[in-house]
């Protein structure tokens, strides 16, 4: 194939990966600046990395964090190493392998293990509801960080597991999407006393789950 004579188009900006996050988040902060919006300085590299990946503003007003959440959790993350579990190999796969591996950081997702979906045909459950149980099995003795883009059954097992007082997560980014339950397991995560990064509403996704984790990753 040859590419020596492909058509250029005046339009379109040729940059480097670097120079259009550069030009993106200008963009972005530009955007912000016209609808008055001020990102609190803790958790802005987070709505920003949110917005850049999705190109949704509403990031700017509707995530919502506990106090001092970012910090906390790039104590975790330093002090303790601990284990990332995802609902998604979709987030999995987003969570940036090069921070982790720097950081001496595992990242998990067991939703397609056979004894996960083996375990929720059984119990008439789900798989996201079964890979937080293995998590809390296999982790108990380890921090963890659950990271849900996908499955309010999830954050439901995580917030059940937590008031039984078996399991108790670092941290839990509560951004799953979609329209059953959704709303309703996201403000249970805000109510347990937990740690949490949450996008309340319908918004959300494993792209989301991963550029919140990447958010705090690459600040270390």
């Amino acid at each position: 194939m040859n590419i020596s004579n492909l058509p250029d188009f005046p339009q379109i900006e040729v940059c480097s990966p670097s120079q259009i996050e550069k030009r993106s988040m200008e963009l972005i902060c530009a955007e912000l600046g016209l609808r008055g919006i001020v990102l609190p300085a803790e958790n802005g590299q987070t709505i920003l990395r949110c917005i850049h990946t999705s190109a949704d503003f509403d990031y700017a007003e509707n995530l919502v964090f506990s106090p001092g959440v970012v910090k906390k959790i790039k104590s975790v993350l330093v002090a303790e190493k601990p284990v990332i579990v995802t609902d998604t190999n979709m987030a999995l796969a987003g969570i940036s392998s090069r921070a982790c591996a720097r950081l001496g950081i595992e990242k998990v997702c067991f939703m397609a293990d056979e004894d996960v979906a083996i375990a929720a045909e059984s119990s008439g459950t789900t798989r996201a509801v079964c890979g937080v149980d293995k998590a809390a099995d296999l982790f108990e003795n380890r921090p963890v960080i659950f990271a849900v883009g996908n499955a309010p059954t999830a954050l439901v097992r995580i917030r059940q597991l937590h008031d039984a007082g078996l399991f108790f997560p670092r941290a839990v980014i509560g951004v799953p999407v979609g329209f059953v339950n959704v709303v309703q397991a996201k403000e249970l995560i805000i109510e347990s006393g937990m740690d949490y990064i949450v996008a309340r509403g319908q918004k959300g996704g494993s792209t989301i789950a991963a550029a919140i984790i990447n958010s705090i990753l690459y600040a270390l």
